[in-house]
């Protein structure tokens, strides 16, 4: 199976994807800034691509139901090619998914 790349190199493509989230979660940005608590002058910065605080990111990303992995340069495309495995196949009950387990595996 091929793992095509997904990373994220710009802050114009992690605004592009906070915007297309916010329009799957059927939210207009007046509705999502009151479950972030900024004004829509700031959060339209944000959809626009401007320069945001990690803080700021984190918030975003908790109102969303999303998060956020770093992980060392070498193991990046391992774990990418992880996540589209998980998004490919649906997972069974009770066992661990190859993503948890190599997570797991990392952490020991």
């Amino acid at each position: 199976m091929r793992c095509l790349e997904a990373r994220m190199r710009k802050l114009s493509e992690v605004s592009a994807l906070l915007k297309e989230k916010r329009s799957e979660l059927g939210w207009s940005q007046k509705d999502f800034l009151m479950k972030i608590g900024m004004t829509q002058q700031q959060y339209q910065r944000i959809e626009a691509g401007s320069d945001m605080r990690v803080s700021t990111l984190l918030r975003i990303l908790a109102a969303m139901n999303l998060e956020y992995v770093i992980v060392p340069k070498k193991s990046a495309r391992d774990v990418e090619c992880l996540l589209q495995q998980e998004v490919s196949s649906a997972p069974e009950v009770g066992k661990p998914q190859g993503f948890e387990k190599k997570l797991k595996d990392l952490e020991d």
